[in-house]
């Protein structure tokens, strides 16, 4: 179980595609924008639709939300990489929400915790200036990057979302990440059967920002 947490934490940091370009949507329905990592880009799935973000779209349909999906995740973001593109995202889309999920690339690339907490911040802060409510998605990383730093780590999402007080998603990969039914072979990317779990993970919170 510890070598597949460490396996699965390991392709987050791969360069890839990012999981369907984010053209512009139709005006006359709101938008969720998506902006994440490898986890929401679908990553080594062999059609992004089948991804979380994907199967979010016929939720929202079958739960009564005329809201469009926009999926502005790129595998291999950071958090910086992530407030650097988040203006022009916000200002192509006007997005009625935001989910946040990002910070698995600074873990493993054992950036400062107080970098990675000061960009979550901001974010969201760009995100509520335009207009948007906001969901944060956080993510755990090994021990082996030691115990101090892991817990400061995790414990940033939390302290993030208590602060500006949004929405917050504790642990995406809950009930996942160890799980290796729904783990592609490789061990370390979640597969199509897990990707309705990680719907399963978001939606009681998401669906708290809708507005039918």
């Amino acid at each position: 179980m510890k070598k597949l947490l460490v396996l699965w934490m390991t392709w987050i940091a791969i360069g890839g595609t990012s999981g369907g370009a984010a053209t512009a949507h139709a005006a006359d329905a709101p938008a969720v924008l998506v902006f994440g990592d490898s986890i929401s880009a679908g990553f080594g799935l062999g059609d992004v639709a089948d991804g979380w973000v994907g199967l979010l779209r016929a939720k929202l349909k079958g739960a009564g939300y005329d809201y469009a999906v926009v999926n502005a995740s790129i595998s291999g973001e950071t958090t910086a990489g992530g407030l650097a593109r988040l203006p022009r995202a916000l200002a192509l889309h006007h997005p009625a929400v935001v989910v946040i999920e990002l910070g698995g690339n600074d873990g493993l690339r054992a950036l400062p915790v107080a970098q990675m907490r000061a960009n979550l911040g901001r974010m969201v802060d760009l995100a509520r200036a335009a207009g948007a409510r906001v969901m944060l998605a956080g993510i755990r990383i090994p021990p082996n990057y030691g115990p101090e730093y892991a817990a400061q780590f995790f414990a940033t999402f939390a302290s993030v979302a208590q602060e500006k007080k949004v929405a917050l998603v504790p642990f995406l990969l809950d009930g996942i990440a160890l799980d290796p039914k729904l783990m592609q072979a490789d061990g370390i990317h979640p597969n199509e059967l897990g990707q309705p779990r990680l719907l399963e993970n978001v939606w009681p919170t998401l669906q708290g920002l809708l507005r039918h």
